[in-house]
């Protein structure tokens, strides 16, 4: 198999804010629909500088199914295809390079607030009650069996 044309794109990053879903109207006239995030990218050799990278997540992806854990701060690592987008920042009216990715698979790595009243909030709370427990490591064993 040849890997000519092959568009294939590793990221990792924090999200800036939680993914925002739209309605879009198709070419055909159907209607589909479409989350946008923007991805925070720290550059390896200088963690100080970032670039974003615009996602765009189908309805039929992979990746859809985990728009309920995409909240603002979450690392996420995002699978799919990249093109380059040129904008003219709202600070200074400067072109900048920017690219768009069409999210097809995302893997999760540090998930922020899953909701008000979520069920990582939960787990926390219960790992820092644990953790300020005095009892000793052998009977957090024998509690958890």
């Amino acid at each position: 198999m040849a890997s000519a044309g092959l568009n294939k794109w590793i990221v990792s990053g924090n999200l800036a804010a939680d993914a925002q879903i739209k309605t879009v109207e198709l070419r055909d006239g159907d209607t589909a629909k479409v989350a946008t995030a923007t991805l925070y990218v720290q550059k390896v050799r200088n963690r100080e500088e970032s670039f974003t990278v615009r996602l765009n997540i189908w309805e039929k992806s992979y990746a859809w199914r985990k728009l309920p854990f995409l909240k603002k701060g979450s690392l996420i690592i995002c699978t799919g295809n990249v093109e380059p987008n040129p904008y003219i920042s709202s600070n200074g009216n400067v072109p900048k390079a920017g690219m768009e990715m069409t999210v097809l698979d995302i893997d999760l790595d540090i998930v922020r607030h899953v909701d008000e009243e979520g069920e990582s909030d939960r787990t926390l709370n219960a790992v820092e009650h644990d953790a300020s427990s005095p009892e000793s490591t052998e009977e957090k064993a024998l509690i958890s069996v």
